[in-house]
């Protein structure tokens, strides 16, 4: 096994692990903001249903994985192996700065302009897929305008159909329709994220071995194990500074609320996994939290909070990609 590609396992290993500390907390922010689950609890249960969304998702459509390793077209040979695993240096770089300030970025979005950036360093702007590229456009409609609509609608709904049950009744239901809400959440998180780096996992094995990439990819059920596992160990640490913002700076949320913003996500989610869509799970949790706060009043979002969101989105296309462009520089000229 070549210097580059064991680089590039261990890089890839380190963002799956990464991603669970940092970006899988979203899943669980708004089931611990309501109280309906200890944080410790929520934590281990995000950890075993990332685990377990990896590898069942994966296992039956691995679709958004075979997006992400054709979304760059890398020429084969050590170049091109030392350019990925420095574009995979910058999405850590990017992710543990973002935790650092207690930002909720996109790691899904970093992943992609890391390695966009990388791929250009060698060939220019023709390492540019862009019909695969064409599908992260359509991902950003769905988690940003499709994510608070669905969540504007979930409450519509939650609220109508609830209108004349007894608060402390529904307040009972809803606490245990999170918890599986939750948990259902962290099962597509697993199943996004997961299936990204494993896309790219795939595109360094192939570049080693000097083979064409293949448009689908059929994953050894090892590898699937060995991420599930990395990511499950991740989110066990727990991101508790992500699930303070996500599920308490930015709106307060009442159980029911917490079940809509939930679901809407996770409805998203499913259908973008199904499709091969790659999805950023955080704007798209965000987002249906955001339409939930909204159908109370706009008033109710903390605005300093969402516009820090915001710009964090804004500069992750550019700043991975330059960050990846000059990492992948920076790595050829050294290795």
């Amino acid at each position: 096994m070549s210097f580059p590609l064991v680089t590039m396992v261990i890089l890839v290993l380190a963002v799956v692990f990464v991603n669970g500390w940092t970006d899988a907390p979203n899943a669980i922010a708004t089931v611990v903001s309501t109280r309906s689950m200890h944080p410790k609890k929520a934590v281990f249960m995000a950890a075993i249903f990332n685990f377990l969304g990896l590898f069942c998702m994966t296992t039956l459509n691995s679709k958004v994985a075979s997006t992400i390793g054709n979304i760059v077209i890398f020429s084969s040979g050590i170049e091109s192996q030392v350019a990925l695993a420095a574009g995979l240096f910058a999405i850590v770089v990017w992710a543990v700065t973002a935790w650092y300030f207690g930002i909720p970025t996109s790691e899904s979005h970093a992943l992609i302009a890391g390695i966009t950036g990388a791929g250009i360093s060698i060939t220019g702007f023709n390492a540019v897929n862009l019909s695969e590229w064409t599908k992260v456009l359509y991902g950003l409609v769905i988690s940003s305008v499709i994510g608070v609509l669905f969540g504007y609608l979930s409450i519509t709904i939650v609220n109508f159909l609830f209108k004349n049950i007894e608060r402390h009744r529904a307040n009972i239901f809803f606490k245990n329709a999170q918890i599986s809400s939750g948990a259902a959440m962290a099962f597509l998180h697993g199943a996004q994220d997961g299936q990204k780096f494993l896309g790219v996992f795939m595109l360094g094995t192939f570049l080693a071995k000097g083979q064409e990439i293949p448009i689908t990819f059929n994953i050894s059920i090892y590898v699937i194990v060995l991420f599930s596992i990395v990511m499950g160990i991740g989110t066990s640490i727990g991101g508790y500074k992500i699930i303070k913002v996500v599920g308490m700076d930015m709106v307060k949320l009442e159980k029911h609320e917490g079940f809509a913003a939930d679901t809407a996500a996770a409805i998203c989610l499913l259908f973008s996994t199904i499709t091969g869509i790659p999805l950023s799970t955080t704007h798209t949790k965000t987002t249906a939290v955001m339409g939930v706060g909204a159908a109370k009043r706009m008033s109710n979002l903390n605005w300093k909070i969402v516009n820090e969101m915001v710009l964090a989105w804004l500069l992750t296309f550019p700043g991975c990609i330059i960050i990846g462009y000059l990492m992948s520089k920076l790595f050829i000229f050294i290795f």
